[in-house]
């Protein structure tokens, strides 16, 4: 009897072995797409291959650019317009060399330059998840770029003057926390895109990384430094992790494109990595770029602006924003001593005025509250004024706003229209 029991025990052992082993290689299966799901939100992919109104990344986003606009692709595992015939070869050349399947240039509008700092193993973990979303058939429109660059040979030569392949180098000076934010805002987060001014053949000026720069059709991405007017060096840790968890802090408000990133991609990160991105944030040095770190305001900014400025304020903003300037708890974020309105590029308030917005709103801090806009109420001059006050009182010192500017602005609005009607919901 003992004998029986014995044999079926090594029998129900021999048994189990196999099926332990395939649930452990479905196990690992199941981690490495979790893993790419979590870098597929880190990187933000969702929002640029996901036209409004069309499915999950299956690209024909427009990305506008000064050379003209460029169509994202679609990135579905569809095996005649996505990416479904690609090896995981194809792919990591694709995120470090630039290159498509085919052995074409991509255009920089993919943020390549970036992830080239991806490593290998992350790079492999976004394919397997990419491999399991649900093809579609798509073909993104035709891009309409200026001559002659819609050649893409001609990306070669950019990319000798303007890109630098090789994956992130983690610092051995600094903590494992700082690497980590380090990887991520270098890497997948790819923040210098936005945030790094670019110069006229569009790369990036390295040495004034993270001092603000062009987030595309006319808005301003502010500097990440540790300048106090227009850069971090006013928040802490906790506040940076605050906003890139609900796109608020006693601070600010996310306006424009930050909305879609905060939305589509920073709230979705744990909160091991917020504080590793804050940490490397927070250790930028502050930048003195044009002396605007010591309040130079551009120029004397005579009385009579400064008082249709107030009238204006007092008539149009001191209802929400009240008259220190200092916004109300929860609910209408500040102007006083606020880094995103001391900016030296005003771009972003005057499209915020122009076309209203609406503030990001997850689900740990749900709101419905939004900015109306105003471009049928006040003229350009009319907006150069009061934008001009409030960034020139209660502490607050930035160069003037001109009508020529709002102008330039309003042309930007009626063409592209207010950011947030293309903010895109998560499937």
């Amino acid at each position: 009897m003992h004998t029986n029991q014995a044999i079926l025990g090594w029998l129900a052992l021999l048994c189990a072995a196999p099926a332990a082993g395939a649930a452990d290689l479905h196990n690992a299966d199941y981690v490495n797409i979790q893993r790419g799901r979590y870098l597929a939100n880190a990187g933000d992919c969702i929002s640029c291959h996901t036209a409004k109104g069309g499915k999950p990344f299956a690209g024909g986003y427009p990305v506008e650019t000064p050379f003209g606009t460029i169509y994202s692709s679609n990135i579905t595992p569809d095996v005649v317009t996505g990416i479904g015939n690609w090896t995981r070869e194809d792919f990591y050349r694709a995120m470090h060399e630039g290159k498509r399947k085919d052995g074409q240039h991509m255009y920089p509008a993919c943020p390549y330059p970036w992830f080239t700092k991806m490593s290998r193993e992350d790079v492999d973990d976004l394919k397997s998840y990419l491999d399991t979303l649900q093809p579609v058939r798509s073909i993104s429109p035709e891009n309409d770029l200026i001559w002659p660059l819609g050649w893409r040979k001609m990306v070669a030569g950019w990319n000798l003057l303007f890109f630098e392949p090789g994956a992130y180098a983690p610092d051995p000076d600094k903590s494992t926390l700082w690497n980590r934010g380090a990887y991520l805002v270098q890497g997948p987060g790819h923040c210098a895109a936005c945030h790094t001014p670019k110069n006229l053949l569009g790369g990036s000026d390295h040495d004034r990384a993270l001092q603000g720069g062009d987030a595309g059709e006319g808005w301003y991405a502010p500097g990440l430094t540790g300048n106090r007017r227009a850069g971090l060096g006013g928040w802490t840790t906790e506040d940076l992790v605050q906003y890139l968890k609900t796109g608020a802090n006693p601070h600010t408000a996310s306006t424009g494109p930050m909305t879609e990133v905060v939305m589509n991609s920073t709230r979705h990160l744990n909160e091991q990595d917020l504080r590793a991105i804050a940490t490397y944030l927070k250790d930028i040095p502050p930048d003195q770029e044009d002396g605007h770190d010591a309040g130079d305001s551009g120029g004397a900014i005579d009385d009579e602006t400064m008082a249709r400025g107030k009238a204006l304020y007092v008539d149009q903003c001191m209802g929400c924003h009240m008259a220190d300037g200092k916004g109300q708890a929860e609910a209408f974020p500040p102007l006083a001593n606020t880094s995103s309105v001391q900016a030296p590029n005003a771009q972003t308030l005057i499209q915020v005025v122009l076309g209203g917005d609406y503030m990001a709103d997850p689900p740990t801090r749900p709101t419905s509250l939004a900015m109306p806009a105003f471009d049928w109420k006040l003229n350009d001059q009319d907006i150069a004024d009061v934008l001009t006050y409030v960034r020139n009182s209660w502490g607050n010192r930035a160069p003037a706003v001109s009508a020529d500017t709002v102008a330039d602005m309003r042309e930007s609005v009626h063409e592209y229209g207010p950011r947030y009607k293309r903010l895109i919901s998560r499937p």
